[in-house]
């Protein structure tokens, strides 16, 4: 008898827990993230101790600075790596735990839900898309809000930069993107320490301002504001660097 063949694992699930990924992306800007933090609290507004959850929240970046507002939050991610190195910070009003985003949250309700820096629009069948919103939006209180971030698809495909060397810690990544059935794919090729050829690929569906409006429609979400940038202006689909959707449930 034939075993079953084995299922690939999906990319997230072994790209975000490898120490390369973290290696990769160690220069992120905390001060423009903290900055756009900053622009959504005074646009959101939340009551003091609201309860609020980052979704997908990695190693707990912006968790912790929210925490640090005065905010009762609640941090969620896949990857285990990623969630073991938040619990650092964990304390009474800050808590992680490992989750995959197209389950119901075990947790909640809350006021406001953050999904930030692109952290959507990962899962090869895009049911599963609105799946996850819908999960979300049953995690919100009556009235409450969802901040959604994403790349400004238009822009990023008609700029995508195709071929790109980086050189961090002394290993030389291969960066190669590219459009392939309707997602952005960065594929990243490099030379582990011990010698090995390793290759590791993230995708990101191409998803358009108007295909997001097709899923919000169907997770029972209204939109509200687009914004266009971390500054929170106007969401201009040739120039703007990101589209921030702001939803009410």
């Amino acid at each position: 008898m034939m075993s079953p063949a084995a299922v690939e694992p999906e990319w997230f699930s072994t790209w975000f827990d490898s120490p390369y990924y973290h290696l990769l992306y160690h220069d992120r800007d905390q001060a423009e993230a903290q900055a756009f933090i900053d622009a959504l609290l005074r646009h959101l507004h939340p009551k003091p101790m609201a309860q609020l959850l980052d979704l997908a929240c990695g190693k707990g970046r912006h968790s912790i600075y929210l925490s640090e507002q005065g905010y009762s939050v609640t941090g969620v991610d896949l990857s285990a790596e990623s969630i073991a190195a938040a619990q650092a910070a964990a304390q009474e009003h800050l808590h992680f735990r490992v989750h995959d985003m197209r389950e119901p949250l075990p947790c909640g309700p809350f006021d406001f839900i953050f999904n930030l820096f692109t952290s959507f629009g990962y899962f090869l069948h895009e049911s599963e898309n609105v799946v996850a919103l819908r999960n979300a939006a049953t995690a919100l209180r009556p009235g409450g809000k969802m901040v959604i971030d994403f790349l400004n698809t238009e822009r990023t495909v008609r700029e995508l930069v195709a071929h790109e060397h980086k050189q961090v810690g002394g290993i030389d990544f291969h960066l190669h993107r590219h459009l392939y059935h309707d997602f952005i794919v960065k594929e990243i090729d490099f030379r582990a320490p011990d010698g090995t050829l390793l290759h590791y690929e993230e995708r990101v569906r191409a998803l358009s301002r108007e295909r997001f409006e097709e899923y919000f429609l169907l997770a029972g979400l209204r939109l509200v504001d687009v914004f266009g940038d971390y500054h929170l202006t106007p969401y201009n689909e040739e120039t703007s660097p990101r589209m921030i959707f702001i939803l009410k449930k």
